[in-house]
């Protein structure tokens, strides 16, 4: 019983402390400057529990007057997102990259999945569209990150469109794949371990994560959401996109790319990828 109790504790720790968190020094960035001619500016917002958020913000040389908050997924930084950035800025879009709360350089002592995350994106929202000649804000999320972004549409109306590559329908079905990835817990026998993580999240860290749910954000929003996720994605399998998809047709698309895994579209099909996002944000002006 000790065990189990103490192996809940872990589990739950371990998904809302991100372990190893890395710094993105400035220089990290240097061959996207180079590449692109872009201007990067240290930028950083308070967030509503004091939390000090920080983010780098890409101008292009030739900026379109778009912008692009580019969040990342679970475990990662702002850098996961420069090759994402480099499509965008060669296209003329201002491009925002934050660290998530509880990531990177960003503050907060744990990672929510969207419950605090929303209000954050509506911080970095205010923030670039209140940057000279910024006058349309769009939003490019990978795993968690598009998960947090559909999670803010209900309430943040500013969004023309938003990609959502390989998200999660909610939290808890998300954990449930990761028990049975990681430790081949299926679900009745994965059930303690999710329902005992969750009281400790409740208890400890005042997070129903429960409510982490895109599922039902998204079927609150009007904002376009091209969802894309790969057919070999184990980690967060394919059915929660499908989900997404078929809680609101009329605001989303489903884009299912063959032979991609988690998060692994833009290296299938690179060309098409960059087009497709790059054809989704510009038909929504």
């Amino acid at each position: 019983m000790l065990c189990a109790v103490l192996g809940t504790i872990a589990l739950a720790e371990r998904a809302l402390r991100m372990s190893g968190r890395g710094m993105a020094a400035e220089d990290a960035a240097a061959g996207l400057l180079a590449s692109t001619g872009a201007r990067l500016d240290a930028m950083e917002v308070r967030a509503a529990d004091g939390a000090v958020l920080r983010g780098w913000l890409f101008t292009p040389a030739a900026a379109n007057g778009d912008a692009v908050i580019a969040l990342h997924g679970i475990g990662a930084t702002r850098l996961e997102m420069l090759d994402r950035a480099r499509f965008l800025l060669d296209a003329g879009y201002t491009v925002l990259a934050p660290d998530s709360r509880g990531h990177g350089a960003s503050g907060g002592a744990t990672a929510s999945y969207g419950l605090r995350e929303v209000d954050d994106m509506r911080r970095w929202a205010s923030l670039v569209l209140h940057r000279p000649g910024v006058t349309r804000l769009y939003g490019f999320g990978l795993s968690m990150g598009a998960a947090i972004l559909i999670q803010t549409l209900p309430t943040e109306s500013r969004f023309r469109a938003v990609v959502a590559d390989s998200p999660f329908a909610t939290f808890e079905e998300a954990a449930y794949n990761r028990l049975d990835r990681r430790l081949y817990l299926r679900r009745p026998f994965a059930w303690p371990f999710m329902e005992g993580g969750l009281l400790y999240a409740r208890a400890v860290y005042s997070l129903d994560l429960r409510r982490a749910s895109p599922a039902d954000a998204i079927r609150r929003t009007r904002t376009p959401v091209l969802l894309i996720h790969g057919e070999a994605d184990e980690r967060t399998p394919v059915y929660h996109s499908r989900e997404l998809h078929a809680v609101n047709p009329v605001a989303t698309v489903l884009w299912e790319v063959a032979g991609a895994d988690h998060g692994g579209a833009m290296q299938v099909v690179p060309e098409l990828y960059r087009r497709r996002v790059l054809e989704w944000f510009g038909g929504r002006p």
